[in-house]
């Protein structure tokens, strides 16, 4: 870990803003884009870089806007890694967003979410919180390989099921779907029967597969060689070097994902779950348990 002052905080526009904290992970995932190195880590993505001055930045930032608006964190590195449950930085964030009554959308693995509960639920009722969080693989011994170092889906079920019991609506990546590994319909048909339970607002999956790039690609075949011998070959003849790999499961996974968030209201359009987090509207109401 590392800490840099930076020079802003903030990226995007037209009524929603990005912003991460923190750069590179210690999740460990073994299929993790952000690896990519077209994204040009200058130092090893396990030392993370931490901008020590972002509460600082983002509160410039939202006092000189006269709109509010939504403030995304969490796509290209997860705000609570380890470090966020001494560094406390995300939470400082959220504390600036509710202060200016500002909308926020967050992406996680993690149950250190939890930490901040009170904070996401403040944020909720004064202007609006969508909580993400990644599943991908419902067993969990696979799951405690595919994602090593941070808690396995069982628990974040149960981080969904505590932001629903307070009314804070939430969205489900179901990505990335590692052909040959987790793209089972046992899989994905465990994963959404949990969905449904805890009342999810949406899903998010553009396809049954994953993708590879260069830098990614590396680390993830590495990781079928400890963990899959003989798959890293499979996938080379399959796929060669391309960057997506759908799985060959993939029809009848996404017919079986789109029947069930059909049938119980799932929003389950990726441009419509983005369009759910990205916008504030003037008056927003939270979610009642009522409305589950």
């Amino acid at each position: 870990m590392h800490f840099v002052d930076a020079k802003g905080l903030l990226t995007g526009g037209g009524g929603y803003y990005g912003m991460n904290i923190y750069r590179g992970c210690s999740h460990g995932c073994i299929y993790c884009d952000s690896r990519s190195r077209c994204y040009q880590f200058t130092h090893p993505f396990e030392d993370i870089e931490v901008k020590r001055n972002a509460p600082e930045l983002l509160e410039l930032a939202l006092r000189s806007k006269r709109r509010r608006c939504m403030i995304g964190t969490g796509s290209m590195s997860d705000p609570y890694m380890h470090c966020e449950e001494r560094l406390r930085l995300t939470r400082r964030c959220l504390e600036i967003i509710h202060k200016y009554g500002f909308g926020a959308a967050i992406q996680t693995k993690s149950d250190r979410i939890l930490l901040d509960i009170d904070l996401l639920d403040a944020i909720n009722q004064k202007a609006k919180c969508v909580v993400q969080v990644t599943l991908t693989t419902f067993d969990e011994k696979l799951c405690k390989i595919v994602e090593p170092n941070v808690c396995a889906t069982g628990r974040r079920i149960e981080v969904l099921e505590a932001m629903r019991d307070r009314g804070i609506p939430t969205v489900v990546w179901l990505t990335p779907i590692l052909p040959f590994i987790n793209d089972t319909e046992e899989n994905i048909s465990a994963i959404l029967k949990e969905c449904v339970r805890v009342s999810v607002k949406g899903i998010i999956c553009f396809d049954m597969g994953l993708t590879l790039r260069e830098g990614d690609r590396e680390y993830y075949y590495a990781a079928l060689d400890r963990h899959f011998p003989g798959l890293k070959a499979r996938y080379i003849e399959r796929y060669g070097n391309a960057y997506m790999l759908p799985s060959p499961n993939s029809e009848p996974l996404m017919a079986l994902f789109h029947k069930n968030c059909a049938a119980h209201g799932i929003m389950d359009d990726p441009e419509d779950c983005f369009r759910y987090m990205r916008e504030l509207p003037e008056r927003y109401s939270q979610m009642s348990i009522f409305d589950l």
